[in-house]
């Protein structure tokens, strides 16, 4: 992990809009989480995110709690970002603030994908680090895996 950034990449075969459009699209996040832990979109989320969208998610570790997410980067079928922030008054002021950041660049046989989990701005970086990189990395690995499965050769 760089600083506050750890990113895993991967050349997926398919194209940067086949990519991007399955990333812009809330509710089918579940089948790319490699995490587990996404249960489902919130009712009420766009159909097509863009930037300054919002969308819940339903969320299980262990218990479940949900998590409100705002897109803050967004370039066509080039890079998304949204900011996840816990649900509910006293969480979000508790909580949060990471940065889960999708950047797509056109390579020969595809398109590289980096996924980056920034927590520069999370509330609770130190604790994160220590906990949950080496977890966070191998589900963001398996995320990329899944990606690619969905997106093979579009």
């Amino acid at each position: 992990m760089k600083g506050n950034v750890l990113s895993v990449e991967r050349v997926v075969p398919a194209s940067p809009q086949a990519i991007f459009a399955l990333l812009s699209d809330a509710s089918r996040h579940r089948e790319i989480d490699g995490s587990g832990t996404l249960v489902g979109v919130e009712p009420g989320a766009p159909e097509h995110l863009s930037l300054g969208s919002t969308f819940g998610m339903s969320m299980k570790m262990g218990i479940g709690y949900s998590m409100v997410n705002s897109v803050v980067e967004f370039e066509q079928d080039r890079r998304i970002a949204w900011k996840a922030t816990p649900a509910g008054a006293l969480a979000g002021r508790l909580g949060g603030g990471r940065i889960w950041r999708y950047e797509l660049e056109p390579t020969d046989g595809g398109t590289l994908v980096r996924e980056s989990w920034d927590l520069s701005q999370d509330k609770q970086a130190v604790v994160l680090k220590r906990v949950m990189a080496g977890r966070t990395r191998t589900a963001m690995e398996r995320t990329l895996e899944r990606i690619e499965e969905i997106t093979r050769g579009s």
